[in-house]
């Protein structure tokens, strides 16, 4: 973070972490593959809960969605996670594999689980429309324009009961948008 993705050595990582070079490329490879590891270790932070309840019916929907947003928020909003993104928006000209990997890697495992929630939802016959882009809506209507603020440093990361208030606020706004009739 201090140096930035390129401007920083994997002799630099290895004597900041107490280890020999080759011991280093042992354990992880090289920095691209240090990076990945890292951004795949956070996103193993996303996956939904065991205790998240099946979308059976409008109610359980809206109690799987406000504990899958407030789980975002929280994940996504720390500030070690926040200073990857700057990092990644920091080096995408010089490299571009630090932004792709977080794309792929950290983006693809939210917008999965948000995905899966969506298409259950809607073979339970409780949504109309497409969980790709239900997903993507219910993501936009979460983050508003924090993440824009936390990357800016224009605001802090919310606390619990505002992030759970977000979340509450998507997931209402997109059963309006997306609750089949009747329901």
């Amino acid at each position: 973070m201090e140096k930035g993705y390129s401007g920083t050595s994997t002799l630099e990582v290895a004597t900041r972490a107490q280890v020999s070079k080759a011991t280093l490329y042992a354990m992880v490879g090289n920095k691209e593959q240090m990076l990945a590891a890292c951004i795949s270790e956070r996103a193993r932070r996303l996956q939904a809960p065991v205790d998240l309840p099946e979308p059976r019916d409008p109610q359980s929907l809206f109690r799987a969605l406000v504990a899958l947003g407030t789980r975002l928020l929280r994940e996504m909003s720390d500030p070690t996670v926040i200073a990857v993104f700057r990092l990644a928006i920091a080096e995408a000209v010089r490299a571009p594999a630090v932004a792709k990997a977080l794309d792929s890697i950290g983006g693809e495992a939210s917008r999965a689980i948000l995905r899966g929630t969506m298409a259950r939802a809607q073979s339970a016959g409780i949504l109309k429309g497409k969980p790709d882009q239900m997903a993507e809506q219910f993501f936009g209507l979460l983050w508003g324009n924090l993440m824009l603020g936390l990357l800016l440093r224009v605001v802090e990361q919310p606390q619990l009961p505002d992030m759970e208030r977000r979340a509450t606020d998507a997931a209402d706004a997109l059963l309006r948008l997306h609750l089949k009739e009747g329901e």
